[in-house]
């Protein structure tokens, strides 16, 4: 019998643990009657919850102590995190990354399976095709897509989920980028590897409420950009550059001015937006640099990307 290790990030979502572990395990029980027999291997990833997460997962370990596992962390340290304690502790034959709340669907479980099982591939995603959402996140969210697959030489396919089932040798190359900055999206695609995308309708939440905000999904997507590619310092050269190609002509006709007409230079408002012009491009390429170096000083550091309190 072969093992299927199932990654499970939870982040307050004391709502919907036990709704999943239902759920999959009705999965387990139809695809195993059906075919070949596979054994789940549950393994939570607590990410510092602050509800009664860690409660739930403990009472689902004592019942279940062979299949049902969890690391539990010090404070909160974020999803990804939680995904690379997850892949670098899971032991089963074949790994999957998975939301608690069922916006993945666990029905997709057995085709995912039989795709590896029977195909030449060593990793099968899954794409959401469409779900109710707001539309300025939605249009973002595609525009995301959009600018990092030109910036950036690793391709993402848009809408792509986390959700995912790999083959052990897939995440053993996985494991090996060890950078404390990361993005995972772009690291299933820069190690290469034979993927299969599978489409499916989104779904809402089945139990809870999500917690990113507009705001986190947007830093979330800058931090991905600057992981994966370095167009960003290219733009600030190149804004620099002809910045200063400007103010060099600028500073010409003004000499020119001066010595063949002998007046002043008059509109004071001008000159003024001008230099607020400059100052407020110097910043935003000042900017660009010191998010990069700020990348440099975290992994310079060497910290755990994790501290566990508690590991069953």
């Amino acid at each position: 019998m072969e093992t299927i290790s199932l990654i499970v990030p939870c982040y307050n979502e004391q709502e919907s643990i036990q709704l999943f572990f239902e759920t999959v395990e009705k999965v387990f029980h139809q695809m195993n009657a059906e075919t070949k027999q596979y054994q789940p291997d549950y393994l939570f990833i607590n990410d510092g919850s602050s509800d009664d997460t860690i409660k739930i997962i403990r009472e689902l370990h004592k019942a279940h102590p062979d299949n049902v596992h969890f690391i539990s962390f010090s404070r909160n340290f974020g999803k990804e995190a939680a995904m690379a304690a997850g892949l670098r502790n899971a032991k089963g034959d074949y790994v999957a990354l998975m939301d608690v709340d069922l916006q993945d669907p666990p029905e997709l479980l057995p085709e995912m399976l039989h795709i590896i099982n029977t195909e030449p591939y060593d990793c099968v995603g899954c794409i959401q095709t469409s779900r109710k959402q707001n539309p300025i996140r939605a249009f973002l969210s595609a525009s995301f897509y959009k600018v990092i697959d030109s910036l950036s030489d690793v391709k993402i396919k848009p809408n792509v989920r986390d959700y995912r089932l790999m083959t052990r040798r897939y995440v053993q190359a996985v494991n090996e980028l060890t950078e404390y900055n990361r993005f995972s999206k772009g690291i299933f695609s820069w190690v290469g590897f034979q993927t299969k995308y599978i489409k499916y309708q989104g779904r809402e939440r089945a139990a809870g409420e999500t917690h990113w905000s507009m705001f986190q999904l947007f830093e979330y997507s800058i931090e991905g950009i600057v992981d994966f590619s370095d167009a960003p310092l290219r733009i600030a050269t190149f804004v620099g550059g002809f910045s200063c190609f400007l103010a060099m002509i600028g500073i010409l006709i003004v000499v020119v001015r001066a010595l063949f007409f002998g007046d002043a230079v008059a509109g004071w408002p001008s000159l003024v937006s001008i230099i607020l012009l400059m100052g407020g491009i110097q910043l935003f390429c000042l900017g660009i640099v010191g998010k990069y170096i700020g990348k440099i000083y975290l992994e310079a550091k060497h910290r755990p990307q994790y501290i566990i309190e508690e590991q069953e």
